[in-house]
Order: C-alpha cells, then structure tokens, then sequence
C-alpha cells in the first residue's frame, strides 16, 4: 500500500507498505546485482549506512548460483542475510546491455550466457519464475529496453511487445502467488513504461499500463545515452500520466543532480551503480563535489572524506589513509570509499525527505546543486 504524506510541488513524501516492511520515498535503492554489493560490502554494512531497499538481477542470478539454488535456501533475504525490501530487476535490461549475445522474439529473448556462453532463454513467464523462486519483495516486468538513438518504428513496435509481455507478466505473477510452495505469496509487481526519447510513444504508454492497475510503476530506457536534458524532458512528460496513488520508480538513475531533478518531478525509487562504481576507483561524492581520492594532492591530507559525516570511513580514517590504501591496491580502500559513497546517497534521500516534509525543497535542491558545482 502507498501512501502520500506530503507534497511540495510535484516531489512527493510518501511510505510504501510491503511484506517485508514499509519504505519511506523517496528512496535510493543500493545495487546488489549478484546479491552482493560491489566493494566488500555485507548486509550489515548495509544497516549500519541506512540501507532501505536491496535491488539484484534476475539474469545474473539465474545464471549464478542459480535460481533453483536460491529457492532451495530459502529465498534471497534468507540466502544474503537481509530482512529489509529486496526489488529484483527482471532482466530486460540485459537485452540491452548485452545486444551482442542476444536475439529477441514475441515469445522472449534467447541469451548467450556471458559466463560461460551457454544458451539462455528468458520471456515473461520465465522471468516471474525466476523471481518468484528468488522470493523478492519487488518483481519488475519483463520489457524490452530500445536504445535512445533507435527509429520510431523499431521504438514503436518494441513498446507494443513491451505491453503484451506485461500482461503476460501479471497473469503468470498471479499464478506463482497462489502456488502453495512460493517462496514470496505477497510479492509484487511493477510494470515499465519505454519509449525512448518519443513523447508521444511514452504518455500512450503510460496511459496503457496505468490501466493493468500494478503495485508501481517504473520508467525505463533513460540514463542509457541520451542527454539529461532529453531525460528531463521525458519525465516532464510521463510522469503526470502514471498513476499518483502508486509509486514511481526511476531506473538506473543516476548523479546526486538527477535524483534531485527527477524528485521535483515526481519520482519516488532509485537505484544506480554509480555510488559503488565510482567507490572502487576512489571516486567519492561529497557536498562540496565529487573527490578523486588518487590524487596526489591527498597524500598529507589528514582531514575525513567529508567533514561531519558519520559514515563508517570519515568517522575513523582520513584522506591520506585511504588513498594509501587506494594506491597499495588494498580492498579496505575500496570498501571505504564504497561504504562512504552509498552512506552519502542514503543520507541526502533522508534530508529530500525532510524537505519535502519542511515544504522548502526547491530550496534545499538550489543550495544542494549549489555546493555540488563547486570545484574541490
């Protein structure tokens, strides 16, 4: 259940109910792909830095261990140790990502494992299976993502096979639910608009899978090339026609600046590998911008990460330290960096949630996008 506490101008303050406790939004997602942060990383890391919702991928997982393996142990939260919200990316995104070992068909798409090349294939019903058996709080929709720069045409028809997987989506997750050995029966599921950069395409979209009446809706196909004013733009356009009694979720996005924009749209969940990425080559995100711990400009720099965070790496270590670490090749140094970065993301949703409450976000956005045009 979602519920609307607060809004300011389109950001809204909100709590999503779930089997596995309830969410406040907005919120960022911390991406676990394989069921395991990047960066040495454990779930009880993931408490400590206030960690809400833990997202994983259906292919990789289906690919390793295995999804039968997962299912056998309990479920995903039994098999990481995690009894927060998990939402499982359903593996449409992969026909993207790896168009070169894929081939796409109305009945789904055939993959050529990136592990170890062995046949893959994976439709809607395969897809709710696999996440069924993972036990996810979240399920997303089986949808094809088209590239930014593809024709009309190609974009077109990609929706329209986008939709009929979502139907096909939806009747297969209510099967797996009634089932008397599911792992998840209350798992739910959120369907994704595409459309790429068409407007048009993407409100007639939108009003479609409105329709199916879903637990959430995501906006897929964006941070994938196109520029972040054409993303701006896009959600100027398709947010206002997804359901406002159910909550919105932004995929694969993005900086500090885009969440801050997509917030004062009318976004709700984020999720984006920057945080960790950009953590493991000592990159790490600070109020003041974005630090690039190598440099050598750090080497006696005996000062936290950032002042007054309470992160587990800037209440103890300095800079130097960590970019000792960083140059020694040592994993702490990655983990720290990592641990820094995602505490930084999870905080500034607390203090977006605060604002909203407050009434004074289009403040709080200024003064933040402010401070991250600084050069430190």
């Amino acid at each position: 259940m979602y519920k609307i506490l607060k809004t300011d101008g389109k950001a809204k303050r909100a709590e999503f109910q779930t089997v596995h406790g309830t969410i406040q939004t907005p919120v960022f997602m911390n991406v676990g792909t394989a069921a395991a942060i990047k960066g040495a990383v454990s779930t009880m890391d993931l408490q400590e830095i206030g960690t809400q919702v833990e997202l994983s991928n259906t292919y990789h997982l289906h690919v390793r261990p295995g999804d039968q393996v997962i299912k056998k142990l309990g479920g995903l939260h039994k098999f990481m140790v995690w009894d927060k919200p998990i939402l499982t990316d359903s593996g449409g995104f992969q026909v993207f990502s790896l168009a070169g070992l894929r081939k796409i068909k109305e009945e789904g798409v055939y993959f050529h494992s990136h592990v170890d090349g062995r046949k893959i294939f994976m439709g809607p019903e395969e897809s709710m299976q696999i996440q069924s058996n993972l036990g996810s709080t979240i399920a997303m929709a089986f949808d094809e993502c088209p590239s930014s720069v593809a024709s009309r045409e190609y974009v077109q028809n990609s929706v329209d096979r986008t939709t009929r997987w979502l139907v096909r989506c939806k009747a297969e997750m209510e099967r797996l639910n009634a089932l008397p050995d599911t792992v998840n029966p209350h798992q739910m599921l959120f369907g994704i608009n595409q459309g790429a950069i068409y407007e048009d395409i993407r409100i007639a979209h939108a009003k479609e899978i409105s329709e199916l009446d879903l637990d959430g809706y995501a906006v897929g196909g964006l941070a994938v090339g196109e520029s972040h004013e054409e993303m701006y733009r896009i959600l100027d356009a398709v947010v206002p026609f997804l359901p406002q009694n159910k909550p919105t979720y932004l995929m694969g996005v993005g900086t500090p600046a885009n969440i801050l924009e997509a917030v004062d749209r009318g976004v709700d969940f984020f999720d984006c590998v920057y945080p960790s990425r950009n953590g493991r080559h000592g990159h790490v995100y600070t109020n003041e911008g974005r630090l690039n711990l190598l440099n050598a400009k750090y080497e006696l720099d005996s000062r936290p990460i950032e002042e007054g965070c309470q992160c587990p790496a800037c209440r103890h270590y300095s800079r130097a330290y960590i970019r000792h670490l960083l140059k020694a090749g040592e994993m702490l140094g990655m983990r720290l960096c990592v641990l820094h970065n995602l505490y930084f993301y999870n905080h500034m949703m607390e203090e977006i949630r605060e604002a909203i409450e407050k009434g004074c976000y289009k403040e709080y956005k200024e003064q933040k996008l402010a401070g991250f045009e600084k050069k430190p």
